[in-house]
């Protein structure tokens, strides 16, 4: 039987009905010819996904070995099977794990508490550090929003605090390193408190906010870090406390997602995951890095498929397979080739719907690299052709204000890759829309677009009125309208 006769045979044993009507691409006579005079197993490896994921698709595998002797031919099957063949675990050979020193003395002095008879006594609930009285953002030792501190979980139960934003510095990014300096960075910078002028709602008074230090991150170790992360963001959810994660790279995903999952029960949230990355690229030789925790969260269960949405994909990564996995595995995805397709207000739309479809509450995961980079060039792996400022501020805001919110994170910010200061900067004021939707949503506001009459309606004599209607419709959304006089 030649070559093409297999495929084809192959092709009608196993190929689905779509799939059928695709014939494998003829082989030129002399190649034909090569092939079939090749040991079975070469022969098996040619045709099979292995040799042609090698080179990328069937049809550039036949045009490497075009025109090629047949002893050039057999060598080249033989170099992949073998490069294939050694990229695999081997125990005689390779490490199943990453041995530590545990007889070190010091084998978890990066994570040990520092007992509370080192401090002086005090009363439990958040405390400022300032010695001044006014907004404290300004003075003193710079803290998340200008919030006072809480070190303990009993700080944020005496203090029945809303929100406690920590930061988790994990720096274990695939391309540029420096994210660990996210969480500095934003203290740093203005932003993240303060009134919003789009809805007059003042998140740093309506919500009882804290700064919740950093968590405690061992660079050596990604799987170590994810481990104390989850503890500790579980420590604040225990307490009814909704945690704002600043990170550090996106592998926290994984532990913050889970450490929730601990806390309100498997499926019982869903994600909203901002990225220009799916992130859900299937473990390579470690169990966890920053491109694939969204994998490791469906893979646990710990959200269900359905219940996870993914704004602003684009770029090469992931091709069809990654694309595939996501339909397999019931998610939902919106990429800027939908946007361009199909419209922005159109598929934000849908994405919001879908977020609040089934009633459940939402984690959101803001991943930094999801704006352009012509608004945050302190990222790792920036992608042309992201969200803008204005467009990412209202569909977070809206997100926060519509639904119960189980967490939030924002990563992959690196302060390093940036000489100014408007990464920093942005990141503050996307965190900040997410504590404007908190606090729209304790207040009782939830409708759909709202922006308060204040600070979008002058309110000035008739002689304004015809240029007001030069400038717009009279026919006003009775969405935006707040009551707010």
């Amino acid at each position: 039987m030649g070559i093409r006769s297999f495929i084809v045979l192959l092709l009608c044993l196993f190929a689905t009905p779509v799939a059928f009507a695709q014939e494998a691409p003829a082989l030129p006579p002399e190649l034909e010819r090569i092939v079939d005079g090749l040991s079975s197993e070469q022969k098996a490896f040619f045709l099979s996904e292995d040799a042609e994921d090698f080179v990328g698709t069937r049809e550039k595998l036949i045009r490497r070995l075009k025109g090629r002797s047949a002893e050039e031919v057999a060598a080249f099957i033989d170099g992949m099977m073998t490069v294939i063949e050694e990229s695999k675990f081997n125990p005689d050979r390779d490490l199943a794990s990453i041995p530590l020193d545990t007889e070190s003395e010091r084998f978890n002095d990066w994570k040990v508490k520092r007992p509370r008879s080192f401090n002086p006594a005090r009363e439990p609930g958040p405390f400022y550090l300032s010695y001044y009285a006014g907004y404290q953002g300004y003075y003193g030792i710079r803290t998340f929003a200008g919030a006072p501190v809480a070190v303990y979980p009993e700080d944020l139960i005496a203090g029945e605090v809303d929100v406690a934003i920590v930061g988790a510095p994990l720096d274990m990014g695939s391309y540029y390193r420096g994210q660990g300096f996210g969480p500095q960075a934003m203290r740093n910078e203005y932003g993240a408190g303060g009134n919003d002028m789009y809805t007059m709602v003042n998140p740093s008074r309506e919500l009882t906010i804290v700064d919740y230090g950093d968590i405690a991150i061992d660079n050596m170790s990604t799987e170590r870090t994810v481990r104390h992360v989850r503890e500790r963001v579980r420590e604040i959810a225990e307490t009814g406390t909704i945690p704002f994660i600043v990170g550090g790279d996106h592998s926290l995903a994984y532990p913050d997602i889970a450490a929730l999952a601990d806390v309100h029960g498997k499926g019982s949230f869903g994600v909203v995951h901002f990225d220009s990355h799916f992130d859900a690229g299937s473990p390579d030789s470690h169990l966890i890095d920053h491109g694939q925790p969204v994998y490791r969260v469906i893979k646990e269960g710990h959200v269900k498929g359905e219940n996870y949405i993914q704004v602003g994909l684009r770029g090469s990564w992931p091709g069809k397979w990654g694309f595939d996995w996501m339909r397999e595995n019931g998610l939902r995805y919106h990429t800027m080739a939908e946007i361009e397709k199909r419209g922005w207000e159109a598929v934000m739309s849908q994405a919001l719907a879908e977020a609040r479809e089934d009633g459940k509450a939402i984690y959101v995961s803001f991943d930094v690299d999801v704006l352009d980079p012509a608004f945050v060039p302190g990222t790792g792996t920036p992608v042309p052709g992201g969200l803008t400022m204005r467009e990412a501020i209202p569909i977070v805001r809206r997100l926060c204000a519509e639904n119960d919110l189980v967490g939030f994170e924002l990563v992959e910010l690196d302060p390093l890759l940036d000489n100014t200061y408007r990464s920093a900067l942005n990141g503050n004021f996307i965190l900040h829309a997410c504590l404007t939707g908190v606090a729209m949503r304790k207040k009782g506001i939830t409708q759909p677009h709202f922006l308060s009459e204040v600070s979008t309606e002058h309110m000035q004599p008739e002689a304004g009125t015809e240029a007001r209607k030069a400038g717009r419709s009279e026919e006003v959304d009775p969405d935006y309208a707040s009551g707010a006089r």
